[in-house]
């Protein structure tokens, strides 16, 4: 009789040792599995990043028209001419133009000097359509940034910052965008995030800080 309960006993704990390696077993695949699905998740989610941002890429605008020009700062209460049309930098009046949207040409001197400050001039041919004028005002940032119209473009649009400039095909090239985001308060700017507001409204006239006559009508931000 004892003998038979040793043998239930023992057959017993085999019972129970097969049990727990069996449920031993299943934990591991278990464990495998959810590592496997993690990690094969992680991989998409590392793949799907690695494809938007080489998409992205692949799509950023390309700024390789962009020009450079060496620039140096100077104040002047004289007209400057300019090697550039419209101008990238330079020689500028001691008072700058207010960043704002402009209706109607505005003194260049002004406008160099905001571009000192780290502002961007987009300028745009006078008979550019008023439907490509308006797409150029959504685009412009309301700060640190000056739109008005310049006769002699030889581009409909371009976009110009201190020592910068680059030729636009209109008013919804993909590149001026691009270029704003660049070089608005860049480095390139020597006085980049001083004041662009408080100076002029380029209706000053020559000798009382304007630098030149100019057409009234601005339009502050």
């Amino acid at each position: 009789m004892a003998s038979k309960s040793r043998k239930d006993r023992t057959e017993r704990a085999a019972i129970v040792q097969q049990l727990r390696l069996e449920q031993q077993r299943k934990e591991r695949r278990r464990a495998l599995l959810i590592y496997s699905v993690t990690g094969l998740t992680v991989l998409l989610i590392i793949g799907g990043v690695a494809f938007s941002l080489i998409r992205t890429e692949a799509n950023k605008p390309d700024l390789s028209a962009v020009k450079s020009y060496k620039v140096t700062p100077e104040h002047v209460q004289t007209p400057v001419t300019y090697a550039q049309t419209p101008p990238a930098g330079g020689k500028h009046n001691p008072i700058w133009l207010n960043c704002a949207t402009y209706p109607t040409p505005v003194p260049n001197e002004n406008a160099v000097h905001s571009m000192e400050h780290g502002a961007v001039w987009v300028t745009y041919r006078p008979d550019l359509p008023a439907d490509q004028v308006a797409t150029l005002k959504a685009a412009i940032p309301s700060t640190y940034a000056v739109l008005s119209p310049f006769p002699g473009l030889k581009a409909p649009v371009v976009a110009s910052a201190w020592g910068k400039q680059l030729s636009l095909d209109g008013a919804d090239d993909p590149r001026l965008e691009a270029f704003i985001r660049e070089y608005r308060q860049g480095s390139q700017a020597p006085e980049s995030g001083a004041a662009c507001t408080g100076g002029s409204d380029g209706t000053l006239p020559l000798g009382t800080g304007g630098g030149m006559p100019a057409p009234s009508g601005t339009t502050q931000p």
